[in-house]
C-alpha cells in the first residue's frame, strides 16, 4: 500500500533545497538522486515524500523537497546519521552543486489537498514580512485567495526553523549551503504550467489589497521531474 493521500496532508515538516548543479554533471546528478538519494531519504522513518523539480525554463537550477511527518523528523537521530555518514555517490555529487540554499520549515497553513499524483508545475515564494501580524494574515486570508485560481491543487506556507536549519552535518561541509536570508516560503502547487494560466500570487495579492509587505522577495517556478512516496507495510 502506498502512502495516502491523508498521510501527505499531515506533513508539517519540510526540508527545502534550492541549488544550481555544474552543467556538465546534471545527467550524474539526476542518476544520483533518482536511484541513490531520494530513496535513502524516504526511506528514514517520518519521511513521506521526496520531490525534485527543475526550473521552468530549463537552466540547471532545481528545487528538492522532503516532506516529513513533524518538523522534528528533520533533527532526529535517524536523519543527522545519514547527514553525518553521506555516501561515497553523495560526496561527489555534492561538490557540483552551485548557490545553495537548504532550509527546515514548519508549515504554517495549507489549503488544497495532495493528489493522487504529485504536482507537475509548482511556485516557489521565499520573503520575509515586517510583523507578526502580517503572517497571521498569509496564513489566513492570502493562501486561500491564491488557492481560488482554477490551476492551482494546493497552497502551502511555511516558517524556517532556524534552530534545525543551522544545524552542522558532514553533508554540509561538502555543499556549503545553510538556511537563506527569508523566513518565509510558500509552495503553489499548480495543474498547469504558470505562463498558461491565471497567476494566483496576483489574484492572492490583489485580494489583500496589494499591500503584500513581502520583503526580500524570491520567486521561481518549476516543473516535476521525480517524487517518491514511502509504502506503507502497516
Amino acid at each position: 500500500m502506498i502512502a495516502t493521500e491523508s498521510d501527505m496532508d499531515d506533513c508539517t515538516g519540510m526540508m527545502a533545497f534550492w541549488a544550481d548543479i555544474d552543467a556538465d554533471y546534471v545527467l550524474k546528478y539526476q542518476r544520483w538522486h533518482n536511484c541513490e538519494h531520494i530513496p535513502e531519504r524516504v526511506s528514514i522513518p517520518g519521511f513521506v515524500e521526496g520531490r525534485r523539480y527543475r526550473a521552468l525554463d530549463d537552466r540547471p537550477h532545481f528545487l528538492m523537497f522532503y516532506d516529513t511527518h513533524t518538523t522534528s523528523v528533520l533533527s532526529s537521530d535517524a536523519y543527522m546519521v545519514a547527514l553525518n555518514k553521506p555516501t561515497p555517490w553523495t560526496r561527489e555529487a555534492l561538490t557540483h552543486f552551485r548557490n545553495p540554499t537548504r532550509d527546515i520549515f514548519s508549515r504554517l497553513a495549507v489549503v488544497g489537498r495532495p493528489g493522487t499524483f504529485a504536482a507537475p508545475y509548482i511556485t516557489s515564494l521565499r520573503f520575509d514580512l515586517p510583523h507578526k501580524e502580517a503572517e497571521a494574515i498569509y496564513a489566513r486570508r492570502w493562501v486561500e485567495a491564491a488557492s481560488e485560481a482554477d490551476n492551482v491543487e494546493r497552497v502551502r506556507l511555511y516558517k524556517a526553523d532556524a534552530a534545525i536549519g543551522n544545524m552542522g552535518t558532514s553533508e554540509r561541509k561538502v555543499h556549503g549551503g545553510g538556511p537563506g536570508k527569508q523566513a518565509y516560503l510558500v509552495l503553489i502547487e499548480e495543474s498547469l504550467p504558470p505562463s498558461e494560466a491565471q497567476s494566483p500570487i496576483h489574484r492572492a495579492d490583489s485580494a489583500m489589497g496589494g499591500d503584500t509587505n513581502r520583503l526580500s522577495e524570491e520567486c521561481n517556478r518549476y516543473w516535476l521531474e521525480i517524487a517518491h512516496r514511502k509504502e506503507d507495510k502497516q
